[in-house]
Protein backbone atom coordinates (compact mmCIF):
# COMPACT_ATOMS: atom_id res chain seq x y z
CA UNK A 1 0.00 0.00 0.00
CA UNK A 2 3.03 2.28 0.28
CA UNK A 3 4.47 4.52 -2.38
CA UNK A 4 2.58 6.66 -4.79
CA UNK A 5 -1.18 6.40 -4.99
CA UNK A 6 -2.30 4.06 -7.72
CA UNK A 7 -4.13 5.00 -10.88
CA UNK A 8 -7.76 5.78 -11.30
CA UNK A 9 -8.51 2.51 -13.06
CA UNK A 10 -7.25 0.47 -10.11
CA UNK A 11 -8.82 2.07 -7.09
CA UNK A 12 -10.29 5.41 -7.96
CA UNK A 13 -7.37 7.70 -7.13
CA UNK A 14 -6.03 10.42 -9.32
CA UNK A 15 -2.56 10.17 -10.82
CA UNK A 16 -1.06 12.45 -8.22
CA UNK A 17 -0.59 11.43 -4.64
CA UNK A 18 1.79 11.14 -1.76
CA UNK A 19 2.79 8.18 0.28
CA UNK A 20 0.22 5.74 1.60
CA UNK A 21 -3.24 5.78 0.04
CA UNK A 22 -3.29 9.48 -0.71
CA UNK A 23 -5.69 10.28 2.10
CA UNK A 24 -4.03 13.62 2.82
CA UNK A 25 -4.30 14.85 -0.76
CA UNK A 26 -7.54 16.74 -1.47
CA UNK A 27 -8.92 15.78 -4.84
CA UNK A 28 -7.06 12.45 -4.93
CA UNK A 29 -10.10 10.22 -5.46
CA UNK A 30 -11.90 9.65 -8.74
CA UNK A 31 -15.57 8.73 -8.92
CA UNK A 32 -14.93 5.97 -11.46
CA UNK A 33 -12.97 3.89 -8.94
CA UNK A 34 -14.32 1.63 -6.21
CA UNK A 35 -13.27 3.93 -3.41
CA UNK A 36 -15.03 6.87 -4.99
CA UNK A 37 -18.29 4.93 -4.98
CA UNK A 38 -17.75 3.97 -1.34
CA UNK A 39 -17.30 7.64 -0.44
CA UNK A 40 -20.55 8.58 -2.19
CA UNK A 41 -22.33 5.73 -0.40
CA UNK A 42 -21.03 7.05 2.93
CA UNK A 43 -22.35 10.54 2.25
CA UNK A 44 -25.71 9.16 1.10
CA UNK A 45 -26.10 6.99 4.20
CA UNK A 46 -25.21 9.85 6.53
CA UNK A 47 -27.43 12.49 4.97
CA UNK A 48 -30.12 9.86 4.32
CA UNK A 49 -30.49 9.32 8.06
CA UNK A 50 -31.37 12.96 8.62
CA UNK A 51 -33.53 13.08 5.49
CA UNK A 52 -35.57 10.02 6.41
CA UNK A 53 -35.99 11.34 9.92
CA UNK A 54 -37.42 14.65 8.70
CA UNK A 55 -39.64 12.78 6.24
CA UNK A 56 -41.30 10.36 8.60
CA UNK A 57 -41.50 12.05 12.01
CA UNK A 58 -44.44 14.28 11.00
CA UNK A 59 -46.29 11.19 9.80
CA UNK A 60 -45.81 9.61 13.22
CA UNK A 61 -47.01 12.57 15.29
CA UNK A 62 -50.62 11.47 15.94
CA UNK A 63 -49.44 8.03 17.06
CA UNK A 64 -46.77 9.57 19.28
CA UNK A 65 -49.39 11.78 20.93
CA UNK A 66 -51.78 8.89 21.53
CA UNK A 67 -49.12 6.55 22.87
CA UNK A 68 -47.54 9.11 25.22
CA UNK A 69 -50.87 10.77 26.15
CA UNK A 70 -49.41 14.07 24.97
CA UNK A 71 -51.04 17.32 23.98
CA UNK A 72 -50.40 19.43 20.88
CA UNK A 73 -47.48 21.26 22.53
CA UNK A 74 -45.57 17.98 22.82
CA UNK A 75 -46.08 17.33 19.13
CA UNK A 76 -44.79 20.81 18.35
CA UNK A 77 -41.71 20.27 20.50
CA UNK A 78 -41.12 16.86 18.92
CA UNK A 79 -40.55 18.74 15.68
CA UNK A 80 -39.02 21.94 17.03
CA UNK A 81 -36.54 20.52 19.53
CA UNK A 82 -34.70 18.91 16.62
CA UNK A 83 -34.95 22.00 14.41
CA UNK A 84 -33.78 24.30 17.19
CA UNK A 85 -30.47 22.57 17.95
CA UNK A 86 -29.86 21.82 14.29
CA UNK A 87 -30.38 25.45 13.21
CA UNK A 88 -28.37 26.81 16.13
CA UNK A 89 -25.35 24.55 15.77
CA UNK A 90 -25.10 23.58 12.11
CA UNK A 91 -22.64 26.35 11.22
CA UNK A 92 -20.49 25.51 14.22
CA UNK A 93 -20.60 21.84 13.22
CA UNK A 94 -19.24 22.65 9.80
CA UNK A 95 -16.40 24.70 11.29
CA UNK A 96 -15.46 21.83 13.61
CA UNK A 97 -15.15 19.56 10.59
CA UNK A 98 -12.93 22.03 8.78
CA UNK A 99 -10.60 22.34 11.74
CA UNK A 100 -10.54 18.89 13.34
CA UNK A 101 -11.19 16.67 10.35
CA UNK A 102 -14.28 16.32 8.19
CA UNK A 103 -14.45 12.54 8.37
CA UNK A 104 -13.91 12.55 12.13
CA UNK A 105 -16.67 15.06 12.84
CA UNK A 106 -18.97 13.36 10.32
CA UNK A 107 -18.51 9.98 12.00
CA UNK A 108 -19.06 11.51 15.43
CA UNK A 109 -22.24 13.09 14.08
CA UNK A 110 -23.51 9.79 12.67
CA UNK A 111 -22.85 7.95 15.95
CA UNK A 112 -24.37 10.79 17.96
CA UNK A 113 -27.44 10.85 15.73
CA UNK A 114 -27.89 7.09 16.00
CA UNK A 115 -27.59 7.07 19.80
CA UNK A 116 -30.04 9.95 20.07
CA UNK A 117 -32.40 8.11 17.70
CA UNK A 118 -32.21 5.06 19.94
CA UNK A 119 -33.10 7.25 22.91
CA UNK A 120 -36.07 8.65 20.97
CA UNK A 121 -37.31 5.13 20.22
CA UNK A 122 -36.95 4.07 23.86
CA UNK A 123 -38.43 7.27 25.33
CA UNK A 124 -40.84 6.33 28.14
CA UNK A 125 -42.49 9.76 28.18
CA UNK A 126 -42.78 13.01 26.28
CA UNK A 127 -40.05 14.81 28.22
CA UNK A 128 -37.42 12.21 27.37
CA UNK A 129 -38.52 12.20 23.74
CA UNK A 130 -38.13 15.97 23.44
CA UNK A 131 -34.68 15.94 25.01
CA UNK A 132 -33.62 13.08 22.75
CA UNK A 133 -34.90 14.98 19.73
CA UNK A 134 -32.79 17.98 20.74
CA UNK A 135 -29.79 15.66 20.96
CA UNK A 136 -30.65 14.35 17.51
CA UNK A 137 -30.37 17.90 16.23
CA UNK A 138 -26.86 18.17 17.65
CA UNK A 139 -25.87 15.05 15.75
CA UNK A 140 -27.53 16.42 12.63
CA UNK A 141 -25.52 19.63 12.98
CA UNK A 142 -22.34 17.55 12.85
CA UNK A 143 -23.21 15.14 10.05
CA UNK A 144 -25.26 17.34 7.71
CA UNK A 145 -22.49 19.75 6.62
CA UNK A 146 -19.97 16.93 6.82
CA UNK A 147 -21.67 14.75 4.22
CA UNK A 148 -21.23 17.31 1.46
CA UNK A 149 -17.92 18.67 2.76
CA UNK A 150 -16.46 15.17 2.42
CA UNK A 151 -17.50 14.96 -1.22
CA UNK A 152 -16.14 18.41 -1.95
CA UNK A 153 -12.79 17.82 -0.27
CA UNK A 154 -11.76 14.31 -1.35
CA UNK A 155 -12.83 14.07 -4.99
CA UNK A 156 -10.81 15.23 -7.96
CA UNK A 157 -12.13 18.62 -9.17
CA UNK A 158 -13.26 17.07 -12.44
CA UNK A 159 -15.43 14.56 -10.55
CA UNK A 160 -16.91 16.72 -7.81
CA UNK A 161 -19.98 17.82 -9.74
CA UNK A 162 -20.74 14.22 -10.74
CA UNK A 163 -20.21 13.04 -7.16
CA UNK A 164 -22.65 15.66 -5.88
CA UNK A 165 -25.05 14.70 -8.66
CA UNK A 166 -24.88 11.03 -7.66
CA UNK A 167 -25.43 12.00 -4.03
CA UNK A 168 -28.37 14.17 -5.05
CA UNK A 169 -29.99 11.47 -7.17
CA UNK A 170 -29.70 8.81 -4.49
CA UNK A 171 -30.98 11.34 -1.95
CA UNK A 172 -34.01 11.84 -4.18
CA UNK A 173 -34.68 8.12 -4.03
CA UNK A 174 -34.49 8.25 -0.23
CA UNK A 175 -36.92 11.16 -0.20
CA UNK A 176 -39.33 9.28 -2.44
CA UNK A 177 -39.32 6.03 -0.45
CA UNK A 178 -39.33 7.77 2.94
CA UNK A 179 -43.11 8.24 3.20
CA UNK A 180 -43.69 4.59 2.24
CA UNK A 181 -41.17 3.27 4.75
CA UNK A 182 -42.24 5.67 7.50
CA UNK A 183 -45.93 5.05 7.03
CA UNK A 184 -45.43 1.29 6.97
CA UNK A 185 -43.36 1.43 10.18
CA UNK A 186 -45.88 3.60 11.99
CA UNK A 187 -48.86 1.47 10.95
CA UNK A 188 -46.94 -1.78 11.49
CA UNK A 189 -44.27 -2.19 14.20
CA UNK A 190 -45.04 1.25 15.62
CA UNK A 191 -43.76 4.83 15.66
CA UNK A 192 -40.68 3.95 17.70
CA UNK A 193 -39.25 2.10 14.71
CA UNK A 194 -39.13 5.39 12.84
CA UNK A 195 -36.21 6.23 15.13
CA UNK A 196 -34.80 2.71 15.45
CA UNK A 197 -34.35 2.67 11.67
CA UNK A 198 -31.39 5.04 12.01
CA UNK A 199 -29.37 2.58 14.08
CA UNK A 200 -28.70 -0.02 11.34
CA UNK A 201 -28.02 2.77 8.85
CA UNK A 202 -25.37 4.14 11.19
CA UNK A 203 -23.97 0.64 11.76
CA UNK A 204 -23.27 0.44 8.03
CA UNK A 205 -22.18 4.05 7.55
CA UNK A 206 -19.53 4.29 10.26
CA UNK A 207 -17.30 1.35 9.25
CA UNK A 208 -17.57 2.29 5.58
CA UNK A 209 -16.51 5.85 6.42
CA UNK A 210 -13.58 4.73 8.55
CA UNK A 211 -12.41 2.26 5.91
CA UNK A 212 -12.87 4.21 2.69
CA UNK A 213 -13.13 7.97 3.38
CA UNK A 214 -9.80 9.82 3.72
CA UNK A 215 -9.45 12.44 6.42
CA UNK A 216 -9.27 16.05 5.28
CA UNK A 217 -9.23 19.36 7.10
CA UNK A 218 -8.67 23.03 6.40
CA UNK A 219 -4.99 23.37 7.24
CA UNK A 220 -5.22 27.14 7.46
CA UNK A 221 -8.32 27.09 9.69
CA UNK A 222 -6.37 28.01 12.81
CA UNK A 223 -5.29 31.23 11.13
CA UNK A 224 -8.85 32.41 10.60
CA UNK A 225 -9.69 33.23 14.20
CA UNK A 226 -11.94 31.68 16.81
CA UNK A 227 -15.29 30.05 16.36
CA UNK A 228 -18.22 32.36 17.00
CA UNK A 229 -19.54 30.29 19.89
CA UNK A 230 -21.22 33.27 21.63
CA UNK A 231 -23.12 34.06 18.43
CA UNK A 232 -24.28 30.47 18.01
CA UNK A 233 -25.37 30.21 21.66
CA UNK A 234 -27.18 33.56 21.70
CA UNK A 235 -28.97 32.80 18.45
CA UNK A 236 -30.13 29.40 19.65
CA UNK A 237 -31.25 30.76 23.03
CA UNK A 238 -33.21 33.59 21.41
CA UNK A 239 -35.01 31.19 19.07
CA UNK A 240 -35.60 28.74 21.92
CA UNK A 241 -37.11 31.34 24.23
CA UNK A 242 -39.46 32.73 21.59
CA UNK A 243 -40.46 29.23 20.52
CA UNK A 244 -41.20 28.22 24.11
CA UNK A 245 -43.41 31.27 24.62
CA UNK A 246 -45.37 30.68 21.42
CA UNK A 247 -45.98 27.00 22.18
CA UNK A 248 -46.94 27.64 25.80
CA UNK A 249 -49.28 30.57 25.07
CA UNK A 250 -52.40 28.58 24.00
CA UNK A 251 -52.58 26.79 27.34
CA UNK A 252 -51.38 29.56 29.67
CA UNK A 253 -52.32 32.84 28.04
CA UNK A 254 -50.38 35.85 29.28
CA UNK A 255 -49.00 34.08 32.33
CA UNK A 256 -45.46 34.87 33.52
CA UNK A 257 -44.35 31.48 32.11
CA UNK A 258 -45.15 32.91 28.67
CA UNK A 259 -44.31 36.60 29.01
CA UNK A 260 -40.88 36.12 30.60
CA UNK A 261 -39.51 33.77 27.90
CA UNK A 262 -40.97 36.00 25.17
CA UNK A 263 -39.26 39.11 26.55
CA UNK A 264 -36.07 37.16 27.17
CA UNK A 265 -36.08 35.95 23.57
CA UNK A 266 -36.37 39.50 22.24
CA UNK A 267 -33.60 40.72 24.55
CA UNK A 268 -31.33 37.85 23.54
CA UNK A 269 -31.99 38.62 19.88
CA UNK A 270 -30.93 42.23 20.43
CA UNK A 271 -27.80 41.09 22.26
CA UNK A 272 -27.06 38.67 19.42
CA UNK A 273 -27.17 41.49 16.88
CA UNK A 274 -24.90 43.68 19.02
CA UNK A 275 -22.40 40.86 19.50
CA UNK A 276 -22.32 40.03 15.80
CA UNK A 277 -21.83 43.70 14.94
CA UNK A 278 -18.84 44.05 17.26
CA UNK A 279 -17.02 40.75 16.66
CA UNK A 280 -14.09 40.69 14.27
CA UNK A 281 -15.13 37.24 13.00
CA UNK A 282 -18.93 37.04 13.40
CA UNK A 283 -21.00 34.04 12.40
CA UNK A 284 -23.44 36.49 10.79
CA UNK A 285 -21.65 39.54 9.32
CA UNK A 286 -24.46 42.09 9.27
CA UNK A 287 -22.96 44.23 6.51
CA UNK A 288 -23.98 41.60 3.97
CA UNK A 289 -27.55 42.85 4.39
CA UNK A 290 -26.53 46.20 2.92
CA UNK A 291 -27.43 44.59 -0.41
CA UNK A 292 -31.10 45.37 -1.00
CA UNK A 293 -31.42 42.38 -3.29
CA UNK A 294 -29.96 39.97 -0.72
CA UNK A 295 -32.18 41.35 2.03
CA UNK A 296 -35.30 41.13 -0.13
CA UNK A 297 -34.64 37.54 -1.21
CA UNK A 298 -34.06 36.45 2.38
CA UNK A 299 -37.31 38.14 3.40
CA UNK A 300 -39.04 36.11 0.68
CA UNK A 301 -37.30 33.01 2.03
CA UNK A 302 -38.64 33.67 5.53
CA UNK A 303 -42.18 34.04 4.24
CA UNK A 304 -42.04 31.00 1.98
CA UNK A 305 -40.49 28.59 4.45
CA UNK A 306 -42.61 29.80 7.35
CA UNK A 307 -45.66 28.88 5.30
CA UNK A 308 -44.15 25.56 4.22
CA UNK A 309 -43.16 24.66 7.77
CA UNK A 310 -46.62 25.36 9.14
CA UNK A 311 -48.39 23.66 6.24
CA UNK A 312 -46.54 20.36 6.32
CA UNK A 313 -46.78 20.15 10.11
CA UNK A 314 -50.57 20.55 10.04
CA UNK A 315 -51.39 18.83 6.74
CA UNK A 316 -50.25 15.38 7.85
CA UNK A 317 -52.31 15.76 11.04
CA UNK A 318 -55.33 16.89 9.01
CA UNK A 319 -55.14 13.89 6.73
CA UNK A 320 -54.96 11.46 9.65
CA UNK A 321 -57.11 13.13 12.30
CA UNK A 322 -59.85 14.55 10.06
CA UNK A 323 -59.77 12.71 6.73
CA UNK A 324 -59.13 9.36 8.44
CA UNK A 325 -56.01 8.39 6.48
CA UNK A 326 -53.58 5.85 7.84
CA UNK A 327 -49.99 6.94 8.48
CA UNK A 328 -48.88 5.26 5.26
CA UNK A 329 -51.63 6.91 3.23
CA UNK A 330 -50.95 10.34 4.77
CA UNK A 331 -47.24 10.11 4.06
CA UNK A 332 -47.65 9.01 0.48
CA UNK A 333 -50.45 11.52 -0.13
CA UNK A 334 -47.91 14.35 -0.06
CA UNK A 335 -45.56 12.61 -2.48
CA UNK A 336 -46.66 14.59 -5.58
CA UNK A 337 -44.91 17.71 -4.26
CA UNK A 338 -41.63 15.81 -3.96
CA UNK A 339 -41.95 14.20 -7.38
CA UNK A 340 -42.66 17.53 -9.04
CA UNK A 341 -39.61 19.04 -7.36
CA UNK A 342 -37.37 16.17 -8.47
CA UNK A 343 -38.62 16.20 -12.06
CA UNK A 344 -39.02 19.87 -12.87
CA UNK A 345 -36.82 22.04 -10.64
CA UNK A 346 -33.88 22.00 -13.06
CA UNK A 347 -36.11 23.39 -15.82
CA UNK A 348 -37.45 25.99 -13.42
CA UNK A 349 -33.90 27.11 -12.72
CA UNK A 350 -33.28 27.49 -16.44
CA UNK A 351 -36.48 29.50 -16.81
CA UNK A 352 -35.39 31.77 -13.97
CA UNK A 353 -32.09 32.39 -15.72
CA UNK A 354 -33.83 33.31 -18.97
CA UNK A 355 -36.55 35.64 -17.71
CA UNK A 356 -35.03 36.72 -14.40
CA UNK A 357 -36.15 35.78 -10.89
CA UNK A 358 -38.74 38.49 -10.26
CA UNK A 359 -41.65 36.76 -11.99
CA UNK A 360 -40.95 33.22 -10.64
CA UNK A 361 -40.48 34.56 -7.10
CA UNK A 362 -43.80 36.38 -7.38
CA UNK A 363 -45.86 33.74 -9.17
CA UNK A 364 -44.46 30.78 -7.19
CA UNK A 365 -45.64 31.94 -3.75
CA UNK A 366 -49.03 32.85 -5.19
CA UNK A 367 -49.44 29.35 -6.64
CA UNK A 368 -48.44 27.86 -3.29
CA UNK A 369 -50.97 30.10 -1.57
CA UNK A 370 -53.64 28.82 -3.94
CA UNK A 371 -52.70 25.22 -3.17
CA UNK A 372 -52.96 25.82 0.56
CA UNK A 373 -56.37 27.46 0.17
CA UNK A 374 -57.52 24.44 -1.84
CA UNK A 375 -56.49 22.25 1.09
CA UNK A 376 -59.32 23.79 3.12
CA UNK A 377 -61.63 21.56 1.07
CA UNK A 378 -60.03 18.49 2.69
CA UNK A 379 -62.32 17.35 5.48
CA UNK A 380 -63.96 14.22 6.77
CA UNK A 381 -64.44 11.69 4.00
CA UNK A 382 -62.32 13.74 1.58
CA UNK A 383 -61.60 12.14 -1.79
CA UNK A 384 -57.92 12.02 -2.68
CA UNK A 385 -58.34 12.52 -6.47
CA UNK A 386 -60.99 15.23 -6.11
CA UNK A 387 -59.89 17.10 -2.96
CA UNK A 388 -56.31 16.37 -1.92
CA UNK A 389 -54.46 15.81 -5.20
CA UNK A 390 -55.51 19.07 -6.94
CA UNK A 391 -54.34 21.11 -3.96
CA UNK A 392 -50.98 19.31 -3.85
CA UNK A 393 -50.44 19.68 -7.59
CA UNK A 394 -51.01 23.44 -7.40
CA UNK A 395 -48.75 23.63 -4.33
CA UNK A 396 -46.09 21.54 -6.04
CA UNK A 397 -46.24 23.72 -9.14
CA UNK A 398 -45.61 26.75 -6.96
CA UNK A 399 -42.71 25.09 -5.20
CA UNK A 400 -41.14 24.13 -8.52
CA UNK A 401 -41.58 27.68 -9.80
CA UNK A 402 -39.94 29.45 -6.89
CA UNK A 403 -37.36 27.25 -5.13
CA UNK A 404 -34.67 27.03 -7.81
CA UNK A 405 -34.76 30.75 -8.74
CA UNK A 406 -34.86 31.64 -5.04
CA UNK A 407 -31.65 29.75 -4.33
CA UNK A 408 -29.90 31.06 -7.43
CA UNK A 409 -30.89 34.65 -6.69
CA UNK A 410 -29.55 34.46 -3.15
CA UNK A 411 -26.18 33.40 -4.47
CA UNK A 412 -26.21 35.92 -7.34
CA UNK A 413 -26.95 38.80 -4.94
CA UNK A 414 -23.45 38.84 -3.44
CA UNK A 415 -19.86 38.73 -4.61
CA UNK A 416 -18.70 35.31 -5.69
CA UNK A 417 -16.34 35.03 -2.72
CA UNK A 418 -19.34 35.31 -0.39
CA UNK A 419 -21.60 32.82 -2.14
CA UNK A 420 -21.02 30.25 0.59
CA UNK A 421 -21.81 32.76 3.32
CA UNK A 422 -24.98 33.81 1.50
CA UNK A 423 -26.09 30.19 1.16
CA UNK A 424 -25.58 29.58 4.87
CA UNK A 425 -27.50 32.68 5.92
CA UNK A 426 -30.37 31.78 3.61
CA UNK A 427 -30.41 28.24 4.98
CA UNK A 428 -30.49 29.51 8.56
CA UNK A 429 -33.28 31.95 7.74
CA UNK A 430 -35.39 29.15 6.27
CA UNK A 431 -34.88 26.85 9.26
CA UNK A 432 -35.66 29.61 11.76
CA UNK A 433 -38.80 30.55 9.82
CA UNK A 434 -40.06 26.97 9.87
CA UNK A 435 -39.25 26.67 13.57
CA UNK A 436 -41.23 29.78 14.50
CA UNK A 437 -44.11 28.86 12.20
CA UNK A 438 -44.63 25.44 13.80
CA UNK A 439 -44.71 27.18 17.18
CA UNK A 440 -46.90 30.15 16.21
CA UNK A 441 -49.44 28.80 13.75
CA UNK A 442 -51.49 26.69 16.21
CA UNK A 443 -51.65 29.72 18.51
CA UNK A 444 -52.80 32.04 15.73
CA UNK A 445 -55.36 29.52 14.48
CA UNK A 446 -56.79 29.00 17.96
CA UNK A 447 -55.83 25.34 18.38
CA UNK A 448 -56.24 24.07 21.92
CA UNK A 449 -53.86 21.60 23.57
CA UNK A 450 -56.10 18.64 22.65
CA UNK A 451 -57.33 19.88 19.28
CA UNK A 452 -55.69 17.04 17.36
CA UNK A 453 -57.79 14.49 19.25
CA UNK A 454 -61.05 15.84 17.81
CA UNK A 455 -61.73 15.69 14.07
CA UNK A 456 -64.28 18.51 14.26
CA UNK A 457 -62.09 20.86 16.32
CA UNK A 458 -58.90 20.21 14.40
CA UNK A 459 -60.66 20.51 11.06
CA UNK A 460 -62.08 23.91 12.02
CA UNK A 461 -58.72 25.26 13.16
CA UNK A 462 -56.97 23.82 10.09
CA UNK A 463 -59.36 25.79 7.89
CA UNK A 464 -58.36 28.92 9.82
CA UNK A 465 -54.66 28.11 9.59
CA UNK A 466 -54.41 27.65 5.83
CA UNK A 467 -55.48 31.23 4.99
CA UNK A 468 -52.82 32.44 7.42
CA UNK A 469 -50.16 30.43 5.57
CA UNK A 470 -51.50 31.70 2.26
CA UNK A 471 -51.37 35.27 3.54
CA UNK A 472 -47.71 34.93 4.49
CA UNK A 473 -47.01 33.64 0.98
CA UNK A 474 -48.80 36.63 -0.55
CA UNK A 475 -46.60 38.92 1.55
CA UNK A 476 -43.57 37.07 0.18
CA UNK A 477 -44.85 37.55 -3.38
CA UNK A 478 -45.29 41.30 -2.82
CA UNK A 479 -41.76 41.58 -1.41
CA UNK A 480 -40.41 39.72 -4.43
CA UNK A 481 -42.25 41.95 -6.89
CA UNK A 482 -41.09 45.14 -5.19
CA UNK A 483 -37.61 44.14 -4.08
CA UNK A 484 -36.17 41.67 -6.60
CA UNK A 485 -34.60 43.01 -9.76
CA UNK A 486 -35.77 41.33 -12.96
CA UNK A 487 -32.35 40.82 -14.53
CA UNK A 488 -30.40 39.57 -11.53
CA UNK A 489 -29.69 36.13 -13.01
CA UNK A 490 -29.09 37.48 -16.50
CA UNK A 491 -26.99 40.54 -15.82
CA UNK A 492 -24.04 41.06 -13.56
CA UNK A 493 -23.69 39.67 -10.10
CA UNK A 494 -22.62 41.69 -7.15
CA UNK A 495 -18.93 41.69 -8.10
CA UNK A 496 -19.37 42.61 -11.70
CA UNK A 497 -18.96 39.06 -12.99
CA UNK A 498 -21.50 37.27 -15.07
CA UNK A 499 -23.68 35.03 -12.96
CA UNK A 500 -22.44 32.09 -14.92
CA UNK A 501 -19.04 32.78 -13.46
CA UNK A 502 -20.20 33.29 -9.93
CA UNK A 503 -23.42 32.56 -8.18
CA UNK A 504 -25.45 31.19 -11.06
CA UNK A 505 -23.89 28.65 -13.35
CA UNK A 506 -23.51 28.38 -17.10
CA UNK A 507 -26.10 25.65 -17.10
CA UNK A 508 -28.94 27.92 -16.15
CA UNK A 509 -28.37 29.12 -12.61
CA UNK A 510 -29.59 25.82 -11.23
CA UNK A 511 -28.49 24.95 -7.73
CA UNK A 512 -27.61 21.32 -7.49
CA UNK A 513 -29.23 18.65 -5.42
CA UNK A 514 -32.25 19.84 -3.55
CA UNK A 515 -33.64 21.78 -6.47
CA UNK A 516 -32.52 19.27 -9.05
CA UNK A 517 -29.56 21.01 -10.73
CA UNK A 518 -25.86 20.35 -10.81
CA UNK A 519 -24.51 23.84 -11.28
CA UNK A 520 -23.23 24.51 -7.79
CA UNK A 521 -20.73 21.69 -7.71
CA UNK A 522 -19.59 22.38 -11.27
CA UNK A 523 -19.08 26.05 -10.58
CA UNK A 524 -16.95 25.29 -7.57
CA UNK A 525 -14.84 22.93 -9.60
CA UNK A 526 -14.15 25.76 -12.05
CA UNK A 527 -13.40 28.51 -9.57
CA UNK A 528 -10.57 26.95 -7.67
CA UNK A 529 -12.28 25.59 -4.57
CA UNK A 530 -12.01 28.82 -2.66
CA UNK A 531 -13.38 27.41 0.53
CA UNK A 532 -12.03 23.87 0.55
CA UNK A 533 -8.42 24.66 1.09
CA UNK A 534 -7.80 25.83 -2.47
CA UNK A 535 -5.69 28.75 -3.51
CA UNK A 536 -8.46 31.18 -2.80
CA UNK A 537 -9.08 30.07 0.74
CA UNK A 538 -8.54 32.75 3.30
CA UNK A 539 -7.98 35.47 0.70
CA UNK A 540 -10.03 38.44 -0.26
CA UNK A 541 -10.73 38.75 -3.96
CA UNK A 542 -8.82 41.16 -6.09
CA UNK A 543 -10.15 44.64 -5.87
CA UNK A 544 -10.56 44.61 -2.12
CA UNK A 545 -13.67 45.31 -0.18
CA UNK A 546 -14.31 41.74 0.97
CA UNK A 547 -13.71 40.34 4.41
CA UNK A 548 -10.97 37.86 5.09
CA UNK A 549 -12.35 34.34 4.91
CA UNK A 550 -13.38 32.95 8.31
CA UNK A 551 -13.98 29.31 9.31
CA UNK A 552 -17.67 29.70 8.50
CA UNK A 553 -16.91 30.67 4.89
CA UNK A 554 -15.43 27.25 4.25
CA UNK A 555 -18.61 25.36 4.91
CA UNK A 556 -21.66 27.60 4.71
CA UNK A 557 -22.46 26.15 1.31
CA UNK A 558 -21.90 22.57 2.45
CA UNK A 559 -24.92 22.92 4.69
CA UNK A 560 -28.02 21.27 3.28
CA UNK A 561 -30.49 23.68 1.78
CA UNK A 562 -33.73 24.62 3.49
CA UNK A 563 -35.73 21.43 4.01
CA UNK A 564 -39.02 20.92 2.25
CA UNK A 565 -41.25 18.26 3.71
CA UNK A 566 -41.79 15.49 2.93
CA UNK A 567 -38.16 15.82 1.83
CA UNK A 568 -35.99 16.35 -1.24
CA UNK A 569 -32.33 15.80 -1.93
CA UNK A 570 -29.97 18.38 -0.50
CA UNK A 571 -28.37 21.23 -2.32
CA UNK A 572 -24.87 20.65 -3.55
CA UNK A 573 -21.95 22.55 -2.12
CA UNK A 574 -20.30 25.63 -3.34
CA UNK A 575 -17.48 25.22 -1.02
CA UNK A 576 -15.85 22.70 1.17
Amino acid sequence: MGGTARTTDEDGYGDKGTGGRGADVPGAIRLSGPRGRWVVLTAVLGSGMAMLDSTVVNVALPHIGDDLHADLAVLQWTVNAYMLTLAGLILLGGALGDRYGRRRVFVVGVVWFAVASLLCGLAPNAGVLIVARALQGVGGALLTPGSLAVLQSVFHPDDRARAVGAWSGLGGVAAAVGPFVGGWLVDGPGWRWVFFLNVPLAAVCVPVALRHVPETRERRATAHGRFDVPGAVLGALALGAVTYALIAAPGRGAAPQVVVPAVAGVVLAVVFVRVERRRADPMLPLEIFSSRQFTAVNAVTVCVYAAFGGFFFLAVLQLQVVAGYSALAAGTALLPTTLLMLLLSARSGELGRRIGPRVPLTVGPLLCAGGMLLMTRVGQGASYPADVLPALLVLGAGMVTLVAPLTSTVLASVDVDRAGLASGINNAAARAAGLVAVAALPLLAGMGPDAYRSADEFGATFRRAMPLCAGVLVVGAVIAWLGVRTGELRGTAGNGEEPGESAASEEGGRPSGEVGGRAAGEERGRTGERSAGGEGAGKAPEGGGARTCRPECGYHCAVAAPPLEPGEPGKGPRGG
